[in-house]
């Protein structure tokens, strides 16, 4: 056949590499084919059918192998008038399940969520804390039943939530002034009393220095205690005399350097802002940061829900994250009770008293306000519920009890 077709190639004037690429091949293979029967025809006598088959096989697939982008196993063009699968069409509809409501689909994650809960991280925080209002006045919040309790003692009114400035505990200064209108004076006095109250805390005693940075991160909380005697007594002076004596050495070089040389040492600073705490503190202390940039649900708790001897009060002192800050987002968001709410008396007292199931509405929230003459408030933890700001606007906030 192929000298037959050669031939009138010739006759034609057409040269043979005009005949199709894989002529030749094919007419390979079937050499190959017929010369594989015959010899397999031939072993049958001989009761060698079954390694004649293997070899044919083996011969096969090698000659197949190497040329596997143009023939099939079965020596064809893979895409040789093979039927194409039509373009699916641009108007085909799907069929509607049994169970489709024809609500728009959304992932199983979202089905209790709304778009704005989903993504509540903020692209401009700034923006969004200046919508807020501090709503001072706002309504006075009562549990089922507490109207009808005799028991129940009223807060007095106007004592929920007290504002108190720098100044006014450390006057002659123009603390308030320096301390709202420089960051880094905040910052260093923030890290100062920090350093100081890791390095003199008894539980992070013997902790690596890798540790030690990681806890005095600015972006981390820290905790431990604001009372400076109980960590000085019974020391010695040294050469230089008064400082030996001073648990708050950083915070004092760091007041001292922006105040002046009468500025309080570091630690009258904390011991004055710890005596707000009333008669009977817990001295505990805490360098809050909590989530920012970010809007999250209120989580309405009190510390103790207690309040010894009936003074003792909770203490919070921003730290704002601009100079001149006035507006909401640096201290914790609060309801004002109508009447006093005590923690159950076999309640721990370490422990929060939370109330996950509460709603309340915009009229009942407070979102104290920071500014200059407002660095630090003051309540009573029966007479409010608090919870971190929906949107925390700060460095942190220093939490003294």
């Amino acid at each position: 056949e192929k000298v037959a077709l050669s031939s009138r190639c010739k006759k034609s004037k057409i040269d043979s590499s005009c005949l199709p690429p894989t002529f030749h091949l094919n007419m390979k293979v079937s050499v190959v084919l017929l010369t594989s029967t015959l010899l397999a025809k031939s072993l049958v006598k001989t009761d060698s059918f079954a390694p004649a088959q293997r070899y044919g096989s083996t011969f096969s697939i090698k000659l197949f192998s190497s040329n596997e982008e143009q023939l099939s196993p079965r020596g064809r063009s893979p895409r040789a008038e093979r039927p194409r699968r039509p373009p699916p069409s641009k108007t085909r509809t799907r069929t509607p399940s049994p169970d489709n409501s024809g609500e728009k689909r959304r992932a199983p994650h979202q089905f209790d969520h709304t778009k704005e809960e989903a993504r509540p991280f903020l692209d401009d925080p700034a923006t969004a804390i200046r919508r807020q209002v501090p709503n001072e006045d706002a309504s006075l919040f009562t549990f089922p039943g507490d109207e009808e309790n005799d028991q129940l003692q009223l807060v007095p009114e106007g004592t929920h939530i007290q504002s108190i400035s720098l100044d006014e505990l450390f006057p002659g200064f123009d603390f308030s002034e320096i301390f709202c209108s420089s960051c880094e004076f905040r910052s260093e006095l923030r890290n100062a009393i920090r350093e100081d109250i890791f390095d003199s805390t008894p539980a992070y005693s013997g902790m690596s220095e890798k540790a030690r940075k990681m806890l005095l991160l600015p972006d981390s909380s820290l905790q431990g205690s604001w009372n400076c005697k109980q960590f000085v007594q019974g020391s010695s002076d040294d050469e230089n005399g008064e400082n030996s004596k001073l648990r708050m050495k950083q915070t004092s070089a760091v007041l001292s350097n922006y105040l002046g040389e009468e500025a309080p040492t570091g630690d009258e600073f904390m011991e004055k802002i710890g005596s707000l705490c009333g008669s009977k503190p817990s001295t505990h202390w805490i360098d809050i940061v909590g989530i920012v940039d970010r809007k999250i649900p209120h989580s309405w708790h009190q510390d103790t829900g207690r309040s010894p001897n009936g003074d003792t009060r909770t203490v919070l002192l921003g730290f704002p994250k601009d100079d001149n800050y006035d507006g909401c987002g640096v201290f914790s968001h609060a309801i004002k009770l109508k009447y006093e709410r005590l923690a159950k008396e076999d309640h721990p007292p370490q422990e929060p008293v939370v109330y996950p199931k509460l709603a309340v509405g915009n009229e009942f929230i407070v979102r104290p306000r920071f500014a200059k003459g407002c660095e630090i408030i003051i309540f009573r933890d029966i007479d409010v519920l608090h919870s971190s700001p929906d949107i925390a606007y700060r460095s942190s906030v220093m939490r003294f009890m």
